[in-house]
């Protein structure tokens, strides 16, 4: 069963694209988002100097987001260093504890937790070089720490980065929320419909070619998919080697189809009606 939450945020600077805080009523834990920008001013927060940890925001060189998720004992002054010796981002997103009940040990978990977390939703690229160290903590502690986890990663998601967030469960999706494309040169797709668009689901196989009239900008979304290897050849077939999220159901099945179209027709279940009368 799931509850109704209620969210504090106050704008420090009066600006929303600014520093804020954010919380969680009857949570001890407590959020800063603070831009890059805004890092020096905020000496005036004694507690940032804190144990706690963060999440560095930005892009890397492919232009792909791209996170690096860190701890420390004294937080602002770790990110005064960071100022100095990472360029790629532009904003950090802190949590620490409002009671000061997290040590060494607790961020460390932490940190860890939300290493993996971020790896397996593989939504962003992960800049830490090293997979931090799982510490040894007593099964209350990871309990605690388990429930500061779920709350901070509601925050994250609730200001703007689905970092930790799946992009398709596809073990809780209904066998009839699942919609098909199959068509010429090979293409065979399956996906569904999310809150942030139309999925096309791992193992699903785009056309071997397109056609003439295919556009520029599709062929260049098409083929970053085959240079990331996120669509791979196999046996003459294009695979989709995991879940590919696009804006749009006929975004979609201009990929899969290899030819402009309209995934609203294109799109079906698996009693063949078409994604439009679904609605």
């Amino acid at each position: 069963m799931t509850f109704g939450k209620s969210i504090k945020i106050f704008l420090i600077d009066g600006d929303p694209s600014g520093r804020l805080t954010c919380e969680l009523s009857n949570w001890t834990g407590l959020a800063y988002r603070i831009p890059r920008t805004e890092v020096k001013k905020c000496g005036d927060r004694p507690n940032l100097n804190s144990t706690g940890v963060y999440m560095l925001f930005g892009r890397n060189d492919d232009d792909k987001e791209a996170v690096y998720i860190g701890e420390a004992e004294e937080v602002y002054t770790r990110l005064q260093s960071h100022l100095r010796e990472k360029d790629f981002w532009n904003e950090v997103i802190v949590f620490i504890s409002k009671d000061e009940n997290l040590n060494k040990a607790h961020i460390k978990y932490i940190e860890n937790k939300l290493y993996e977390k971020a790896k397996a939703a593989n939504r962003y690229d992960v800049l830490n070089g090293n997979i931090p160290p799982m510490p040894s903590i007593t099964e209350a502690d990871r309990a605690e720490m388990d429930e500061f986890i779920s709350n901070l990663e509601m925050l994250v998601n609730m200001l703007g980065h689905k970092l930790f967030v799946e992009i398709k469960d596809t073990s809780e999706t209904n066998d009839g929320e699942i919609l098909y494309i199959k068509g010429a040169r090979d293409a065979n797709a399956k996906g569904v419909q999310t809150q942030e668009g139309f999925v096309v689901l791992q193992g699903s196989r785009i056309a071997s070619s397109v056609v003439n009239s295919y556009s520029e900008r599709l062929e260049a979304k098409r083929n970053d998919l085959i240079r990331t290897q996120k669509v791979q050849i196999q046996n003459g077939e294009f695979v989709v080697m995991e879940d590919l999220l696009f804006s749009s159901p006929s975004l979609a099945a201009d990929i899969v189809m290899g030819k402009s179209a309209n995934g609203l027709t294109e799109w079906k279940n698996k009693y063949g009606t078409i994604l439009k009368d679904l609605s």
